[in-house]
């Protein structure tokens, strides 16, 4: 419980750090972003990915995170109706993608304290989860799909080279000099506070549900992402009947908040642009008491 509580508080005040600063200074939070996913964070995953064991990594735990988002994903158009195609898939999306990068990372170094956990899910949202959006996207906005502009987008995404070059490591037993793999180890080392230092920053200003947004969509996607699918996780994870660990870290990454990946989805498409932004926000905020509850939960239990 305390360890649980005390790596949510050390991801709270790093944020508030990173909000205190784009409050009084004026800071390229978009550059420091772009750091992030193309340096900071693969480096992270290399390194993680290169010491796993890739057996643990594809397990139950994966199909129950499958699972979980693929019922929030269909459960969303089925209660949000009236609104154009492209709306409703940004908006199932917004209730079914996780934010394992960017807030992700952190929740399992500093809570469940195995920053591996969320690269199965990096995975299958960027080589299964993405393409399928895309295309459907492309159909319901352009009236075809091209299959290139599809493929092509997480062979382009660096988190994903990342992945794949740390699983041909750990598969090979391949042992990286020490002047290659130490550098690649400290830069991966500042991914997780420099990513809270930026979602701080881009906390300041922010305007919530203005008029002329579509708030029934936006609540019902941030209710779908930070209740229903942790509870759905939790239900499956009991149904298989995992150790009580695994069931704690699925339905602690199920409540994560809705990825800023979907925004560049929507904003590729103009579909669903305000409905997405909030959610973003709003499931952000939203996660922390969620993910609080379930910790207090599982310490309970």
């Amino acid at each position: 419980m305390i360890s649980a509580f005390s790596g949510f508080a050390l991801i709270g005040v790093i944020v508030f750090m990173g909000w205190l600063v784009g409050r009084w200074v004026e800071f390229p939070v978009a550059a420091l972003g772009r750091l992030v996913y193309l340096v900071l964070a693969p480096c992270l995953l290399f390194t993680v990915v290169a010491k796993a064991d890739l057996g643990v990594l594809f397990s139950e735990p994966l199909l129950v995170s499958t699972a979980a988002a693929c019922v929030c994903f269909a459960l969303y158009p089925l209660i949000i109706r009236g609104r154009d195609k492209g709306t409703r898939i940004v908006g199932a999306l917004a209730g079914g993608y996780t934010n394992a990068n960017y807030i992700g990372l952190p929740i399992a170094t500093y809570v469940l304290h195995d920053a591996a956990l969320v690269v199965p899910i990096v995975i299958l949202q960027v080589l299964v989860i993405t393409p399928v959006a895309l295309t459907m996207l492309e159909i319901v906005t352009v009236g075809r799909a091209s299959v290139r502009s599809v493929l092509a987008t997480p062979l382009q995404n660096p988190l994903i080279a990342a992945v794949i070059l740390g699983a041909l490591v750990a598969v090979t037993g391949v042992r990286l000099p020490t002047v290659v793999a130490d550098p690649i180890a400290t830069v991966g080392e500042a991914a997780v506070p420099v990513v809270l230092l930026v979602f701080g920053l881009s906390l300041h200003g922010q305007r919530l549900l203005a008029p002329g947004s579509d708030r029934v969509a936006t609540i019902a996607a941030v209710v779908m992402k930070t209740a229903v699918m942790p509870a759905v996780a939790f239900g499956l994870a009991s149904a298989l009947r995992l150790p009580n660990h695994a069931t704690y870290a699925v339905t602690v990454l199920a409540g994560l908040p809705t990825a800023q990946n979907v925004f560049l989805y929507a904003q590729r498409f103009s579909a669903g642009l305000v409905l997405i932004r909030d959610a973003i926000f709003l499931s952000t905020l939203a996660c922390v008491p969620a993910l609080l509850l379930i910790a207090y939960l599982f310490t309970r239990s």
